[in-house]
């Protein structure tokens, strides 16, 4: 599998890269999902940008968000993986390194994420802990995880 990624600013990505990110959020999240919400929610033009490429075609992404933006600590937000790209390995290579580009673009600190609870298990993986309640959003059921530094 020939694997390649890019990390940018908001204001560096190049439009196409814009629009092939915006475009596997909505399919994911509002049209399989099927969740009618606001996926631009003016949190992106202050987040570093994972793009995940296999085989020149966007296979995975999230959003490196600064501690204060959506949570005291830094997040990673907006996971998804391809409905192509499922069961490849590609969710957790993304994931893996939006994990450590939080500590080289932030600095190192904690991490918090809300997680869809569903995946769990995913993120207990990769060295979350679930905090808290159990939340709805957007009509899926959330937990909000942790990562200590």
């Amino acid at each position: 599998m020939n694997l390649s990624h890019v990390i940018k600013p908001f204001q560096d990505l190049t439009v196409n890269e814009l629009y092939e990110l915006l475009r596997l959020r909505s399919e994911v999240f509002v049209v399989e999902q099927n969740c009618a919400f606001l996926d631009q929610d003016n949190k992106d033009q202050h987040c570093h940008h994972v793009l995940l490429y296999s085989e020149g075609k966007l296979g995975a992404y999230c959003r490196l968000v600064p501690a204060g933006l959506s949570y005291q600590e830094i997040s990673i937000g907006r996971v998804v993986t391809s409905p192509d790209s499922r069961g490849t390995g590609l969710g957790r290579k993304v994931m893996e390194i939006a994990i450590q580009s939080c500590t080289g673009i932030f600095g190192v600190g904690n991490i918090r994420i809300g997680a869809q609870t569903y995946a769990l298990p995913f993120y207990e993986g990769l060295g979350f802990v679930a905090e808290g309640e159990r939340y709805d959003e957007d009509g899926i059921e959330h937990v909000e995880m942790i990562r200590k530094a």
